[in-house]
């Protein structure tokens, strides 16, 4: 991957920008507004995953996700990001802002994770300290 999100203070930390949901598959962060300062970014990310094959030869499966608006405290911008989401054995706990993508997201991920419960947590608090969900939480898969 290329660059994070503006506001990331870590300089792209690939859990706000791009996550495997399955062997094939991974949810990528998209912003649709071309004036927004994460568009040409986040597009240069998918694109260099276009072509990418897997271990079966398969290309990999690249899907969209959206980005929440844009949220700023004190001027900076915030690193919001519905790829900062945790799996755990049953559920998915995705980070929320109360913005009008966080239904899109949450149906984009109850899709690719239809054996988990989607779970959408506010996390405005945890943003303002520059991360979410999965920046506090470390997984193991059992």
């Amino acid at each position: 991957m290329g660059k994070g999100i503006n506001g990331d203070d870590t300089h792209g930390h690939v859990d706000d920008i791009c996550r495997f949901v399955n062997d094939d598959t991974v949810v990528i962060a998209q912003e649709r507004n071309p004036a927004d300062e994460n568009y040409k970014t986040l597009n240069e990310n998918r694109e260099r995953l276009q072509n990418v094959t897997i271990q079966n030869r398969n290309r990999l499966n690249v899907i969209k996700l959206p980005m929440p608006s844009p949220i700023y405290h004190k001027g900076q911008r915030l690193p919001a990001s519905y790829a900062n989401f945790y799996i755990s054995n049953s559920v998915v706990l995705v980070p929320t802002s109360n913005d009008t993508n966080d239904n899109i997201a949450l149906g984009i991920l109850s899709e690719l994770f239809n054996d988990r419960t989607i779970v959408g947590i506010d996390c405005g608090d945890l943003i303002w300290g520059l991360g979410a969900i999965h920046c506090l939480t470390k997984e193991q898969l059992l």
